[in-house]
């Protein structure tokens, strides 16, 4: 058993804020160079992001207005998104990022929206209907699988305690081409789905046909699924 494993067997799991360094150095590096928009976030067009979202909003009910918080909004793309599809007022959307930078930019593009709100952060500060977190947990650079896969399983808790019916995440099945060997975090599907039966309580469904090289969980809690 490793150092790591051994911390959190004894109910010590080690300091995540390494890790929270490193992501929120690496975001923040690719928003100076490509800017507000998909490059800057880590994707590779708007389209590919877009399709990305459609899979996460199928956790929610969107026949009537909902709560949503936005683990590692970025620059707010998906308050975007739901801008354009839903009617004013209909989502109270939350965005959370470690990058302050990233928020800042959020800020300006959402400026005199109340129902859109951003905060710099590392954990849902409120309860809300639903959360998703796009695409935060596939670039782990140099951090090892153990203490990635402690950071992937805070984020899961977090976004469980943070969420009233249930949330949504997507990981990546491969690895991009040209991605520096063991940059990238590419768990095969049952790693999380389990996690989240078992441990979270959650009902889960895998959507794995979007046309991308990744998968969505989609985690409901069991009394939102009665």
């Amino acid at each position: 058993m490793s150092d790591t494993a051994a911390r959190l067997e004894t109910g010590a799991p080690p300091s995540l804020s390494h890790v929270h360094a490193t992501v929120e150095a690496y975001y923040s590096a690719r928003l100076a160079r490509f800017g507000a928009n998909s490059m800057g976030v880590d994707w590779s067009c708007e389209a590919t992001q877009n399709l990305r979202f459609v899979q996460l909003l199928k956790l929610c009910d969107t026949a009537r207005p909902f709560s949503l918080n936005d683990l590692g909004c970025g620059y707010g793309a998906l308050a975007v998104f739901m801008r354009d599809r839903f009617p004013a007022g209909h989502v109270d959307y939350l965005g959370i990022d470690l990058s302050r930078q990233m928020i800042a930019r959020a800020r300006r593009r959402h400026r005199g929206n109340p129902k859109v709100r951003f905060v710099v952060g590392s954990v849902p500060p409120r309860v809300a209907d639903y959360s998703v977190a796009s695409g935060i947990m596939n670039v782990k650079l140099d951090q090892p699988l153990d203490i990635w896969e402690i950071f992937v399983r805070t984020m899961l808790d977090d976004l469980h305690r943070g969420s009233r019916s249930g949330f949504a995440v997507n990981f990546m099945e491969v690895p991009t081409k040209g991605a520096p060997p063991g940059q990238l975090y590419c768990p095969p599907p049952d790693r999380w789905a389990r996690y989240c039966e078992d441990v979270l309580g959650c009902n889960v469904s895998i959507i794995n046909n979007y046309g991308l090289r990744e998968y969505t969980l989609l985690a409901r809690r069991p009394s939102a699924c009665a």
